[in-house]
């Protein structure tokens, strides 16, 4: 049965990545940890894989629309998608099996990742909730200053860090930091998202492969297929559903799922 709704949840996954940029990965891992029961290390590694194709064929729409800012993408992709690289392939590997204790509790690997990705998506949701308005109607910045360009660096390489460790594409941290920061408009703010995700989850995975030789392709065909039925039926609405809206009520929904992950890991403490 949970496999169902998971499969179900897959469909979601895709209309979420599609209308939102964002909010495929924080799904597909708690989906493919709690009702696929992989743990938290290997669904990390499946999910870059899942979201890095889901994340691509999305591009395709927003590229088709020019809704995607290319110098942005590679002064944020090329150190985020070093980063997540060696990140997979040597940072994640040579964490301890136990990472904390405190008296007779323990923190292992597992549940430190799943608590990172439980602060990560709070952080992010509260992002999209404070925002205004304001920054989703105004004009592109002028990002050919050095300082702009030194702070995109420093972002795209923090973010290529943290999504490396949680097994996301990062949408939910890169889009808010585009949007204010960069101030783009936000359909071309998830356009961009959705192509560094692309390029930082696809090479995630080849990190993945080096250090994990027992992947099941099968379960994650599978899940990318129902997630590419999400896809279609978000490209039909992407035209027909505020931008700003949309955000603001996924942020109250990154709440939830955030409080769902830390209450389910420090109650298994």
């Amino acid at each position: 049965m949970s496999e169902y709704i998971g499969f179900a949840s897959a469909v979601v996954v895709g209309l979420l990545v599609v209308l939102i940029g964002a909010g495929g990965s924080i799904l597909t891992v708690p989906v493919l940890v709690y009702l696929f029961h992989l743990s938290p290390v290997v669904a990390t590694g499946y999910a870059l894989l899942i979201v890095g194709t889901t994340s691509i064929i999305s591009t395709l729409s927003y590229i088709k629309r020019k809704m995607v800012n290319y110098r942005i993408a590679i002064i944020f992709g090329i150190p985020s998608v070093t980063a997540v690289y060696l990140t997979r392939r040597f940072m994640l590997p040579a964490l301890p099996d136990e990472m904390f204790s405190f008296g007779e509790y323990v923190i292992t690997k597992d549940a430190f990742l799943m608590l990172l990705m439980g602060v990560l998506i709070f952080v992010s949701a509260t992002t999209m909730v404070v925002v205004k308005r304001n920054y989703y109607d105004e004009e592109e910045l002028n990002l050919n200053s050095f300082y702009y360009t030194r702070m995109i660096l420093i972002e795209g390489l923090v973010i290529g860090i943290l999504t490396g460790l949680v097994g996301t594409g990062g949408g939910f941290m890169i889009i808010p930091a585009l949007v204010i920061m960069c101030n783009l408009p936000i359909k071309t703010a998830i356009g961009t998202a959705l192509l560094i995700a692309s390029a930082k989850s696809g090479i995630g995975f080849l990190g993945e492969t080096a250090t994990n030789a027992d992947i099941d392709y099968e379960l994650i065909f599978q899940f990318t297929c129902f997630a590419l039925v999400g896809i279609a039926i978000g490209t039909f609405f992407s035209d027909k559903v505020s931008g700003y809206k949309l955000r603001h009520l996924f942020g109250y929904f990154l709440y939830l799922v955030g409080a769902v992950i830390l209450g389910k890991e420090l109650i298994s403490l």
